[in-house]
């Protein structure tokens, strides 16, 4: 009897977490005009990915945030000085919607994340496809995913930070608001700060709206300057909420330690 009851809780998981096809939105996402993202990134170090989630696409990714069947472990922020707010990561397999767009999404920036590197000077050279990434994550021993929910509440904030985890990194990561601005919260903006040599930094408020994502460095980048390129580094967080509760999805393409 027990074990019928486990049978139909995973059944119930299953569903619920493979209850936004990954079609649509990788479509959505393919559509883009991804040459004008390539050229914001360079520019800025981010780009926006508008509507490549539905209003109801968003809604379910944020109702499996209760689930804790879906997840491998949840942080809140406050016990480890991140800030006010918590998260979970998603364990193996992951939701249909989610591996989709980390596939697709991977394809689209890896020649992104080469160029960076050869510029930089980096010997380190990403696969055309994703699962071969991954192999050399698990590999190296980077064993654990990474996609992760985030929840935030009244007075809740995320402090600046980059999202490394182990030795293999891919320079690029992307979020998606799940909520909406001004009807499920107000304040809670996206913000990054970019850190150039004997400069100060220089930060930016990506104005999200439900569905959207936005492409950023996880880490540094390349900037053209007058004498050659040169690195900076970025870092990202989430401003105070002043009401409401917001969900973000987060894609981070290598797996952790």
């Amino acid at each position: 009897m027990r074990q019928l009851f486990e049978d139909a809780a995973m059944a119930t998981r299953d569903a619920r977490s493979n209850s936004v096809t990954a079609q649509p939105a990788v479509a959505r996402a393919d559509a883009l005009d991804w040459q004008l993202i390539r050229k914001d990134l360079d520019e800025q170090g981010s780009a926006m990915l508008p509507s490549v989630l539905s209003a109801k696409d968003c809604r379910a990714l944020a109702s499996l945030y209760p689930d804790d069947g879906l997840f491998r472990s949840r942080i809140v922020m406050a016990r480890h000085g991140f800030g006010r707010g918590e998260y979970k990561y998603f364990s193996y397999p992951l939701p249909d919607v989610i591996e989709g767009l980390r596939t697709a999404l991977y394809r689209r920036l890896a020649p992104v994340a080469n160029q960076w590197n050869l510029t930089m000077g980096i010997g380190v050279r990403y696969p055309e496809e994703h699962s071969d990434f991954v192999q050399r994550c698990h590999d190296a021993g980077q064993l654990r995913p990474t996609p992760l929910l985030l929840q935030y509440g009244a007075g809740d904030y995320n402090c600046l930070h980059q999202d490394l985890y182990g030795e293999h990194v891919f320079p690029i990561q992307v979020a998606f608001l799940l909520s909406e601005p001004g009807g499920d919260f107000t304040g809670g903006e996206f913000v990054l700060t970019e850190q150039r040599p004997r400069m100060q930094s220089r930060p930016e408020v990506v104005p999200l709206r439900q569905g959207d994502g936005v492409a950023f460095a996880v880490h540094h980048r390349p900037v053209q300057g007058t004498r050659g390129s040169y690195r900076v580094n970025l870092r990202h967080g989430v401003s105070r909420l002043r009401s409401g509760q917001r969900h973000t999805l987060g894609i981070i393409f290598h797996d952790g330690n």
